[in-house]
Protein backbone atom coordinates (compact mmCIF):
# COMPACT_ATOMS: atom_id res chain seq x y z
CA UNK A 1 0.00 0.00 0.00
CA UNK A 2 1.44 3.16 -0.73
CA UNK A 3 1.13 6.67 0.98
CA UNK A 4 -1.10 8.14 -1.10
CA UNK A 5 -3.53 5.14 -0.47
CA UNK A 6 -2.85 5.09 3.57
CA UNK A 7 -3.56 9.17 3.09
CA UNK A 8 -7.24 8.23 1.22
CA UNK A 9 -8.22 5.77 3.79
CA UNK A 10 -7.11 8.17 6.55
CA UNK A 11 -9.19 10.70 5.03
CA UNK A 12 -12.29 8.70 4.46
CA UNK A 13 -12.12 7.04 7.80
CA UNK A 14 -12.40 10.19 9.13
CA UNK A 15 -15.21 11.86 7.09
CA UNK A 16 -16.97 8.11 7.64
CA UNK A 17 -16.02 8.48 11.14
CA UNK A 18 -17.75 11.73 12.24
CA UNK A 19 -20.77 11.23 10.52
CA UNK A 20 -21.30 7.74 12.15
CA UNK A 21 -19.57 9.02 15.59
CA UNK A 22 -22.34 11.78 15.29
CA UNK A 23 -25.08 9.27 15.64
CA UNK A 24 -23.13 7.56 18.48
CA UNK A 25 -22.89 10.63 20.37
CA UNK A 26 -26.56 11.32 20.40
CA UNK A 27 -26.90 8.09 21.63
CA UNK A 28 -24.24 8.64 24.63
CA UNK A 29 -25.49 12.13 25.38
CA UNK A 30 -28.83 10.29 25.95
CA UNK A 31 -27.37 7.67 28.19
CA UNK A 32 -24.97 10.19 30.33
CA UNK A 33 -27.88 12.31 30.90
CA UNK A 34 -30.02 9.60 32.74
CA UNK A 35 -26.77 8.14 34.30
CA UNK A 36 -26.45 11.36 35.50
CA UNK A 37 -29.83 12.48 36.65
CA UNK A 38 -30.44 8.90 38.18
CA UNK A 39 -27.33 7.23 38.66
CA UNK A 40 -28.78 4.16 36.71
CA UNK A 41 -26.90 2.95 33.25
CA UNK A 42 -29.87 2.68 30.77
CA UNK A 43 -29.82 -0.66 29.20
CA UNK A 44 -33.05 0.08 27.45
CA UNK A 45 -31.21 2.75 25.40
CA UNK A 46 -30.65 1.00 22.54
CA UNK A 47 -33.96 -0.39 22.05
CA UNK A 48 -35.47 2.72 22.27
CA UNK A 49 -33.82 3.90 19.55
CA UNK A 50 -34.76 1.04 17.57
CA UNK A 51 -38.36 1.55 18.37
CA UNK A 52 -38.46 5.03 17.17
CA UNK A 53 -37.06 3.71 13.69
CA UNK A 54 -40.34 1.40 13.68
CA UNK A 55 -42.68 3.97 14.71
CA UNK A 56 -41.43 5.98 11.67
CA UNK A 57 -41.48 2.84 9.25
CA UNK A 58 -45.01 2.21 10.89
CA UNK A 59 -46.61 5.41 9.86
CA UNK A 60 -45.18 5.73 6.88
CA UNK A 61 -45.98 2.10 5.64
CA UNK A 62 -48.97 1.42 7.51
CA UNK A 63 -50.78 5.16 7.89
CA UNK A 64 -49.32 6.39 4.54
CA UNK A 65 -48.07 10.05 6.14
CA UNK A 66 -45.77 11.88 5.18
CA UNK A 67 -41.99 12.07 5.79
CA UNK A 68 -42.19 15.10 7.89
CA UNK A 69 -45.43 13.49 9.68
CA UNK A 70 -43.89 10.43 10.89
CA UNK A 71 -40.99 12.29 12.21
CA UNK A 72 -42.64 14.32 14.37
CA UNK A 73 -45.03 11.68 15.16
CA UNK A 74 -41.55 9.23 15.96
CA UNK A 75 -40.14 12.11 17.99
CA UNK A 76 -43.36 12.68 20.02
CA UNK A 77 -43.87 8.77 20.41
CA UNK A 78 -40.64 8.11 21.58
CA UNK A 79 -40.34 10.73 23.94
CA UNK A 80 -43.93 9.78 25.38
CA UNK A 81 -43.19 6.12 25.77
CA UNK A 82 -39.83 7.15 27.65
CA UNK A 83 -41.17 9.57 29.97
CA UNK A 84 -44.71 7.29 30.96
CA UNK A 85 -41.33 4.31 31.69
CA UNK A 86 -40.19 6.78 34.22
CA UNK A 87 -43.29 7.74 35.84
CA UNK A 88 -45.01 4.58 35.90
CA UNK A 89 -42.29 1.90 36.20
CA UNK A 90 -38.87 3.44 37.70
CA UNK A 91 -39.76 5.80 39.83
CA UNK A 92 -42.22 3.31 41.70
CA UNK A 93 -38.90 1.05 41.58
CA UNK A 94 -36.63 3.60 42.57
CA UNK A 95 -38.54 3.59 46.09
CA UNK A 96 -37.18 -0.03 46.74
CA UNK A 97 -33.76 2.00 47.10
CA UNK A 98 -32.24 -0.56 44.55
CA UNK A 99 -29.97 0.29 41.69
CA UNK A 100 -29.82 -3.83 40.66
CA UNK A 101 -33.97 -3.47 40.81
CA UNK A 102 -33.84 -0.21 38.00
CA UNK A 103 -31.27 -1.81 35.90
CA UNK A 104 -33.19 -4.57 35.86
CA UNK A 105 -36.04 -2.43 34.89
CA UNK A 106 -34.65 -1.04 32.05
CA UNK A 107 -33.70 -4.34 30.71
CA UNK A 108 -37.30 -5.40 31.21
CA UNK A 109 -38.41 -2.21 28.79
CA UNK A 110 -36.07 -3.06 26.45
CA UNK A 111 -37.69 -6.54 26.11
CA UNK A 112 -41.44 -4.64 25.94
CA UNK A 113 -40.58 -2.62 22.72
CA UNK A 114 -38.94 -5.71 21.21
CA UNK A 115 -42.05 -7.41 21.39
CA UNK A 116 -44.04 -4.94 20.53
CA UNK A 117 -42.33 -4.54 17.48
CA UNK A 118 -42.30 -7.77 16.60
CA UNK A 119 -46.08 -8.02 17.01
CA UNK A 120 -46.17 -5.49 14.33
CA UNK A 121 -45.31 -7.96 11.86
CA UNK A 122 -43.00 -5.51 10.03
CA UNK A 123 -39.81 -7.07 11.97
CA UNK A 124 -40.23 -10.33 10.12
CA UNK A 125 -37.86 -8.66 7.04
CA UNK A 126 -35.06 -6.44 7.13
CA UNK A 127 -36.03 -2.58 6.14
CA UNK A 128 -34.94 0.61 5.13
CA UNK A 129 -36.08 3.95 5.96
CA UNK A 130 -36.50 6.11 2.91
CA UNK A 131 -34.28 8.93 2.15
CA UNK A 132 -35.23 12.66 2.04
CA UNK A 133 -31.90 13.64 -0.04
CA UNK A 134 -30.26 12.17 -2.91
CA UNK A 135 -27.38 10.00 -1.99
CA UNK A 136 -25.38 11.48 -4.98
CA UNK A 137 -21.56 11.47 -3.54
CA UNK A 138 -19.80 14.80 -2.80
CA UNK A 139 -15.87 14.79 -3.33
CA UNK A 140 -14.49 16.13 0.08
CA UNK A 141 -10.51 16.10 -0.13
CA UNK A 142 -9.91 12.79 -1.86
CA UNK A 143 -12.76 11.13 -0.03
CA UNK A 144 -16.22 11.33 -0.84
CA UNK A 145 -19.72 11.60 1.42
CA UNK A 146 -23.21 11.65 0.86
CA UNK A 147 -25.83 14.39 0.67
CA UNK A 148 -27.36 12.04 3.50
CA UNK A 149 -24.23 12.13 4.93
CA UNK A 150 -24.11 15.32 5.20
CA UNK A 151 -27.59 16.10 6.20
CA UNK A 152 -26.72 13.33 9.35
CA UNK A 153 -23.93 15.20 10.50
CA UNK A 154 -25.55 18.56 10.18
CA UNK A 155 -28.80 16.64 12.16
CA UNK A 156 -26.93 16.03 14.91
CA UNK A 157 -24.62 18.67 15.26
CA UNK A 158 -27.84 20.89 15.72
CA UNK A 159 -29.53 18.71 18.02
CA UNK A 160 -26.61 18.42 19.89
CA UNK A 161 -26.20 22.11 20.22
CA UNK A 162 -30.03 22.43 21.28
CA UNK A 163 -29.25 20.31 24.72
CA UNK A 164 -26.58 22.40 24.85
CA UNK A 165 -28.35 25.95 24.93
CA UNK A 166 -31.48 23.76 27.10
CA UNK A 167 -28.65 22.79 29.72
CA UNK A 168 -27.08 25.85 30.06
CA UNK A 169 -29.60 28.86 29.23
CA UNK A 170 -32.83 27.85 30.63
CA UNK A 171 -34.70 27.35 33.55
CA UNK A 172 -35.32 23.80 33.34
CA UNK A 173 -32.15 22.61 31.82
CA UNK A 174 -30.79 24.26 34.89
CA UNK A 175 -32.92 22.26 37.16
CA UNK A 176 -31.78 19.24 35.70
CA UNK A 177 -28.26 19.90 35.94
CA UNK A 178 -28.99 20.53 39.78
CA UNK A 179 -30.52 17.10 40.17
CA UNK A 180 -27.24 15.44 38.16
CA UNK A 181 -24.90 17.37 40.64
CA UNK A 182 -26.91 16.77 44.20
CA UNK A 183 -30.38 15.61 44.05
CA UNK A 184 -31.01 16.08 47.90
CA UNK A 185 -29.84 19.71 47.91
CA UNK A 186 -32.20 20.20 44.50
CA UNK A 187 -34.99 18.62 45.95
CA UNK A 188 -34.97 21.20 49.26
CA UNK A 189 -34.91 24.00 47.59
CA UNK A 190 -38.28 22.98 45.88
CA UNK A 191 -36.94 20.68 42.68
CA UNK A 192 -39.94 17.98 41.95
CA UNK A 193 -37.29 15.35 41.30
CA UNK A 194 -39.72 13.02 39.99
CA UNK A 195 -41.11 15.55 37.55
CA UNK A 196 -36.99 16.27 36.45
CA UNK A 197 -36.23 12.58 36.04
CA UNK A 198 -39.28 12.82 33.86
CA UNK A 199 -38.48 15.26 31.29
CA UNK A 200 -34.83 13.57 30.94
CA UNK A 201 -36.17 10.46 30.53
CA UNK A 202 -38.27 12.01 27.51
CA UNK A 203 -35.34 14.10 26.75
CA UNK A 204 -33.55 10.97 25.68
CA UNK A 205 -36.48 9.11 23.53
CA UNK A 206 -36.74 12.56 21.38
CA UNK A 207 -33.34 11.60 20.90
CA UNK A 208 -33.28 8.38 20.11
CA UNK A 209 -35.78 8.99 17.73
CA UNK A 210 -33.78 11.52 15.81
CA UNK A 211 -31.00 9.33 15.69
CA UNK A 212 -33.07 6.46 14.23
CA UNK A 213 -34.25 8.98 11.86
CA UNK A 214 -31.00 10.15 10.61
CA UNK A 215 -28.97 6.44 10.87
CA UNK A 216 -31.90 4.26 9.28
CA UNK A 217 -31.69 4.85 5.52
CA UNK A 218 -28.24 3.92 5.43
CA UNK A 219 -28.67 0.57 7.48
CA UNK A 220 -31.24 -2.50 7.49
CA UNK A 221 -33.65 -2.62 10.08
CA UNK A 222 -34.16 -5.49 12.62
CA UNK A 223 -35.94 -5.86 15.80
CA UNK A 224 -31.89 -6.23 17.29
CA UNK A 225 -31.13 -3.06 16.04
CA UNK A 226 -30.82 -2.12 19.64
CA UNK A 227 -27.12 -3.26 19.82
CA UNK A 228 -25.90 -0.17 18.51
CA UNK A 229 -26.49 1.12 22.02
CA UNK A 230 -23.16 -1.09 22.61
CA UNK A 231 -21.33 1.54 20.86
CA UNK A 232 -23.18 4.53 22.73
CA UNK A 233 -22.22 3.05 25.64
CA UNK A 234 -18.25 2.82 25.01
CA UNK A 235 -18.56 6.46 23.69
CA UNK A 236 -19.73 7.49 26.81
CA UNK A 237 -16.91 5.13 28.84
CA UNK A 238 -14.32 6.66 26.77
CA UNK A 239 -15.59 10.14 27.10
CA UNK A 240 -16.58 9.96 30.89
CA UNK A 241 -19.67 8.67 32.02
CA UNK A 242 -20.89 11.66 33.37
CA UNK A 243 -19.77 13.88 30.80
CA UNK A 244 -21.87 15.64 28.06
CA UNK A 245 -19.17 17.14 26.15
CA UNK A 246 -17.27 13.74 26.79
CA UNK A 247 -20.02 11.53 24.90
CA UNK A 248 -19.76 13.65 22.43
CA UNK A 249 -16.25 12.90 21.92
CA UNK A 250 -16.32 9.59 22.77
CA UNK A 251 -18.89 8.98 19.60
CA UNK A 252 -16.80 11.02 17.22
CA UNK A 253 -13.68 8.53 18.69
CA UNK A 254 -15.84 5.29 18.14
CA UNK A 255 -16.68 6.36 14.82
CA UNK A 256 -13.28 7.32 13.43
CA UNK A 257 -11.70 3.98 14.90
CA UNK A 258 -14.07 1.94 13.60
CA UNK A 259 -13.58 3.00 10.13
CA UNK A 260 -10.04 3.26 10.61
CA UNK A 261 -10.07 -0.21 11.51
CA UNK A 262 -12.44 -1.19 8.92
CA UNK A 263 -10.63 0.04 6.02
CA UNK A 264 -6.90 -0.57 7.30
CA UNK A 265 -7.61 -4.45 8.98
CA UNK A 266 -10.88 -5.69 7.79
CA UNK A 267 -14.30 -5.10 8.30
CA UNK A 268 -14.97 -8.45 10.34
CA UNK A 269 -12.71 -6.67 13.53
CA UNK A 270 -14.72 -3.51 13.52
CA UNK A 271 -16.94 -5.32 16.38
CA UNK A 272 -13.66 -5.58 18.57
CA UNK A 273 -12.76 -1.57 18.37
CA UNK A 274 -15.10 0.06 20.70
CA UNK A 275 -13.82 -3.06 23.04
CA UNK A 276 -10.18 -2.06 22.58
CA UNK A 277 -10.61 1.67 22.55
CA UNK A 278 -12.43 0.97 25.93
CA UNK A 279 -9.54 -0.59 27.61
CA UNK A 280 -6.98 1.59 26.67
CA UNK A 281 -8.92 4.50 28.26
CA UNK A 282 -9.69 2.69 31.05
CA UNK A 283 -6.07 1.96 31.54
CA UNK A 284 -4.39 5.09 30.90
CA UNK A 285 -7.49 7.17 32.48
CA UNK A 286 -10.07 5.30 34.23
CA UNK A 287 -12.61 7.97 34.69
CA UNK A 288 -12.35 8.53 31.16
CA UNK A 289 -11.22 11.28 28.72
CA UNK A 290 -13.42 14.28 30.35
CA UNK A 291 -14.61 12.23 33.91
CA UNK A 292 -13.51 13.72 37.52
CA UNK A 293 -11.54 12.60 39.81
CA UNK A 294 -11.90 9.32 40.49
CA UNK A 295 -13.76 9.23 44.60
CA UNK A 296 -14.63 6.16 46.41
CA UNK A 297 -17.79 6.44 47.77
CA UNK A 298 -18.28 5.71 51.71
CA UNK A 299 -21.51 3.35 52.75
Amino acid sequence: MSLSDIWLFIQQAFLSGIVTGSVYALLAVSIVIVFRTTDVPNYSQGDIFMFGGYVALFALLVWNASYWTAAVLTIIVSAVAAALFQRVVMERVARTRGIAQLVIATVGFSYLLKGVVRKTGLGDTPRSLPSLVPQDPITIGQAWLTQLDLVIFATALTVMLLLWALFAKTRAGRAMRAVGMNSRGAQIVGIRLSTIRMQVWGITGAISAVAALLITPKILMTPDLGHIAILAFAAAIVGGISSFPGAVVGGFIIGIVENMVGLFISSNAIVLAPFIVIMIVLLVRPQGLFGGKVGVKKV
